[in-house]
């Protein structure tokens, strides 16, 4: 299996997912253009499309591809596939994907969107606007509480296993890390070795550096309780998340 990351727009990031034969999905085709070429350089044939959500920016290239193949798989969450056009697949946390012989399963996280899911496949996980490098997604659809336990089912996979996430915010997520953390040995030796593209990172990086993860810590803690939050893990991340939200 090859993972080939594919920028689209501003900071968006779809990726090809090719088995040993050619066939190809493609996570969160945010435009088709940059996905049709990716495909042409890859000498890959695009057999399914997976979404992680609903967003315009994570399936606004769906359309175009689904003309080009009429009948090619359109995988997204239950809760997100009526908002979601060309969808031939709706699936429940567990359900299984598959890429010739290939197989992965789907994760539902919701918080970001209420079908948010994530595909872990050949230790590879990717997480959309759940999980970000060194952060997260706004809580748009749920609550912190449903955002929280859909990251920590995430932190609970395998330390070695790539994060391949939904966007190029990694630099400005340490940043806001390092204010939560400024003594976090991890974080800075993270900072200093950044380099962009930031994906993937893995499950072990996030753990250590991104403060979404580390509710349970008590520097995260004492930080979230300067901001109102009790000693608990969902109002800690809830602190911290609007914390994120403002912050500059």
């Amino acid at each position: 299996m090859r993972i080939v990351s594919v920028p689209c727009l501003k900071d968006n990031f779809a990726y090809l997912v090719i088995d040993d034969d050619g066939r190809c999905a493609v996570v969160d085709p945010g435009e088709a253009a940059p996905v049709e070429a990716a495909l042409v350089r890859e000498n890959a044939k695009l057999v399914a499309i997976w979404a992680t959500h609903h967003h315009p920016d994570h399936v606004g290239g769906v359309a175009e591809l689904v003309a080009k193949r009429p009948g090619i798989e359109v995988a997204i969450g239950v809760k997100d596939a009526p908002r979601t056009a060309n969808v031939t697949r709706a699936l429940e946390d567990g359900d299984e994907v598959a890429l010739g012989p290939l197989r992965g399963r789907c994760i539902h996280n919701p918080g970001h969107t209420l079908g948010a899911i994530s595909y872990v496949i050949e230790g590879c996980v990717f997480t959309g606007d759940t999980m970000f490098g060194g952060g997260c997604g706004r809580v748009f659809e749920g609550d912190a509480q449903m955002m929280h336990a859909s990251l920590m089912r995430l932190a609970a996979l395998p330390a070695e296993t790539r994060v391949y996430f939904g966007h190029e915010y990694t630099a400005s997520n340490l940043r806001f890390a390092a204010a939560v953390e400024p003594d976090n040995a991890a974080l800075a030796a993270r900072v200093k070795t950044l380099a962009t593209p930031s994906t993937p990172s893995t499950i072990g990086d996030e753990l250590a550096t991104n403060p979404f993860l580390r509710a349970a810590e008590p520097a995260v803690i004492e930080a979230a309780k300067a901001r109102g939050a009790a000693g608990d893990p969902v109002s800690v991340f809830a602190a911290v998340r609007g914390w994120k939200d403002t912050f500059k």
